[in-house]
Order: structure tokens, then C-alpha cells, then sequence
């Protein structure tokens, strides 16, 4: 009898599945940091961070390094998503992109609200949603959130994932080499020459991409961009121009992103929280704890995020612009809006562009992330939770 191969989850479900595990572990990695900076070893962890490895430190090569790869990943879903996944069509964009514009503009403007001067430079740390957190928290609702709904997250985070890559090519690349800068620039055109001629062994892709890195570090532009850089590049082939129809699940793009998930998930990000929430409470002054850069992007991240998703998307549900996703309740929404309040690691990440030279204003931004994404999560747990027994509550009363 013939076998019959093992049936294979959508992308988009093994997507969520692998972020939220991801998401798990990454709560973990941060309590750990916590723990860790504020016990006796603080010391030996820094001076181990600082340790000069080749020409850069450990630090160093885990946020320019390590972080190239989160942000390659983060390039390849974006592309996936919009050739062939939930972000394909105008429709199934409208509502996940305009809460998105709206979760990061708010943000922005409640931090600017409480920050003048030289702390107004860290404007864009509110503006992004850590998925693999976000899903996390869900994961632990199990079925009590509409497989609608979290769909919907993962197609905001990713666009939120986007307008920070933008954010940080615009407003966060201060002095530039310009000869370095061209060089790689041109090993950008010989990846686009790969794509356009056709070939689809991964290699060639990977070790033009090392070179681009190499000489986007050296160019002063953030070197984690030419993760992204690459992503776009790497060859992809769409279900609906496959022979058959059926999903490519061996495009090069394909294979790339499915041999990064779990080494970015269960590796990358966590060793960069275990590197960067580490932060020192103890021995910070009282005064960090009520400063204007800690207020602002608690605040921002727990009423902003909340007010500018759910408002904007509940402004272009009522315009008729986009639907409520299905299944999924006005108090459902809310309770995801409040989930993207979690800001963890794209937030952290634009903490040290921000104030790269300012030991005290990273420690209170990323004070005020650790604050503000504890808050968001454990309120929107609380109204996914108690949403769903209400549902339950008003279907068994007869009607």
C-alpha cells in the first residue's frame, strides 16, 4: 500500500507555535539577567560581557553579531508574509497595518510628552511589539483566544518589526564611512544579481552576506540591517506559482527560515536578554525610578501601545475599512492590544542606539521596558482570561 506522507502544519501555525515556546524561554533568560545583576556575580558577568573577543567584545558580537541573524530571520518572515502569507492581499493587511501605525505613533508621542533634549532620542523604544513574548503569554490562554486573533498579532508584530528596521536605517545611524558604505552597497547588487540569474543554492547568498555585514559594520550604519539586507534577497517561490499549487516548502527562503527559527528562538534572543536585561536595581539611584526616560517608556508602552492598536483598529473596523477578526470580541481585542504593550527585545535593542554612551539613561529605558511590558502582559492575560469566561458564562444562559 502506498505510505502517505505525514501531513505538515501551515507556516503561519508553526510560526506561532515556535515563537511562543521562544517566548517562554525568553521570559526566563530575562529573569535571569535580572537575578544575575543584582547579586553578587554582577560584577564578574559584566567584566565577562566586556571581555575583548578578536577585533570586538562579547557584547559587542552578541548585539551586532547574534542580532544580525534575529534580524535576517525577521527580514525573511516579513518577506514570506508579504508574497505569500497572511500580509499577501490589501485586505488582510488594512487592519493589522493601520493598528500597527497606530501602536507606534501613540507610543512615540506619550514618550516625547514626557522627554526633552537629549532623552527625546529615545522616541522609538516604545514603538515595537516583542513577538515571541507576546505569544508566549498567549500560548499559557491555550484556546481561549480565537486563532483569529493571534493571527492578527503575528501580522502586527511583524509590520511593527518593519517600521523598526526603518526607524533604525532613518534615525539611528549617525556617522557614516562613506567607502565602506558603497562596498556594501555593491555586495547588495551581487546578492540581487544571484536572485535575478536564478540560482537557488543557499551558500552563495550566505557568504556574499557575511561580506555585507562586515562592511556595514565597518560603514557606521547598524550592522544588524544587513540581516535584513540579505533576507530580501534570498530566493522565494510562491504557492500560486508552483506547478501543482501547493505550498513551496523548498524554496530557499523556505529552507533558510526553517533552519533559523529554532537556533534565533531558543539561542539568539535569549543569550541577547541574558546580555542586556541585566540590569543593576540595587544599585541604581531612587531618582531612576521616577526619571522621565523610565515614566515614559513604561507609560508608553502600557496605556500607548493599548490606545493606539485598539483605537485605531476599532476606528477602521467601525469605518468599514477592515472586519473584527473572526470569532474574537470587542473585550478580546483590547486584551491583545494590551499584550502588544510587551516591547522586550526590539526595545531593548533600539535602548543601546538610543543612549549608546549613557550607562544610566540605558539602565532606566530598559528599567521602564522590563516595567512596562510586566504590566501589558499581565493585564492583558487577565482580560484574554476573563473574557473568555464571560463568553462562556452568557452562552449557557438561555436565550
Amino acid at each position: 500500500m502506498p505510505r502517505h506522507a505525514p501531513a505538515r502544519r501551515s507556516p503561519i501555525r508553526a510560526f506561532l507555535s515556535s515563537q511562543a515556546a521562544a517566548g517562554i524561554l525568553l521570559m526566563a533568560a530575562a529573569a535571569l539577567a535580572l537575578l544575575v545583576a543584582n547579586s553578587p556575580l554582577a560584577a564578574d558577568y559584566a567584566a565577562l560581557l566586556h571581555r575583548t573577543l578578536g577585533p570586538m567584545s562579547l557584547e559587542h558580537w552578541i548585539n551586532d553579531g547574534l542580532m544580525a541573524v534575529f534580524f535576517l530571520l525577521v527580514g525573511l518572515e516579513i518577506k514570506r508574509e508579504l508574497l505569500d502569507g497572511q500580509l499577501a492581499t490589501w485586505p488582510r493587511r488594512i487592519l493589522p497595518g493601520i493598528a500597527a501605525a497606530g501602536g507606534m505613533a501613540v507610543p512615540a508621542l506619550i514618550y516625547l510628552a514626557f522627554n526633552r533634549g537629549a532623552t527625546a532620542a529615545g522616541w522609538a523604544i516604545p514603538a515595537a511589539t516583542d513577538i515571541a513574548f507576546a505569544l508566549g503569554v498567549i500560548t499559557l490562554l491555550g484556546d481561549r483566544v480565537p486563532a483569529s486573533l493571534r493571527v492578527f498579532l503575528a501580522a502586527l508584530a511583524i509590520i511593527d518589526d518593519l517600521g523598526a528596521v526603518a526607524i533604525i536605517a532613518l534615525f539611528y545611524t549617525t556617522h557614516v564611512s562613506l567607502p565602506d558604505l558603497a562596498t556594501a552597497f555593491g555586495a547588495l547588487g551581487v546578492l540581487v544579481a544571484l536572485n535575478r540569474y536564478g540560482v537557488r543554492r543557499l551558500t552563495p547568498f550566505l557568504l556574499v552576506g557575511v561580506l555585507l555585514w562586515v562592511f556595514m559594520l565597518r560603514s557606521g550604519v547598524h550592522a544588524t540591517l544587513a540581516g535584513v539586507m540579505l533576507a530580501l534577497t534570498i530566493p522565494m517561490t510562491r504557492a500560486r506559482d508552483s506547478a501543482d499549487g501547493s505550498a513551496d516548502g523548498e524554496s530557499a527562503l523556505h529552507r533558510l527560515e526553517h533552519a533559523l527559527h529554532r537556533p534565533v528562538g531558543f539561542l539568539v534572543v535569549p543569550v541577547f536578554a541574558l546580555a542586556n536585561a541585566a540590569v543593576p536595581i540595587v544599585g541604581l539611584p531612587a531618582a531612576a525610578l521616577t526619571a522621565p526616560v523610565t515614566l515614559g517608556v513604561a507609560v508608553a508602552l502600557l496605556t500607548g501601545k493599548v490606545a493606539g492598536v485598539f483605537g485605531a483598529a476599532t476606528l477602521a473596523i467601525r469605518l468599514g475599512l477592515a472586519d473584527m477578526p473572526a470569532h474574537a470580541t470587542p473585550r478580546q481585542l483590547f486584551g491583545v492590544a494590551l499584550l502588544c504593550g510587551i516591547g522586550f527585545t526590539m526595545s531593548i535593542f533600539i535602548t543601546l542606539l538610543a543612549f549608546p554612551a549613557d550607562p544610566l539613561l540605558q539602565a532606566e529605558a530598559k528599567l521602564g521596558v522590563l516595567a512596562g511590558s510586566l504590566l501589558s502582559g499581565v493585564l492583558g492575560y487577565g482580560v484574554l482570561l476573563r473574557s473568555r469566561r464571560e463568553g462562556e458564562r452568557s452562552r449557557s444562559i438561555p436565550g
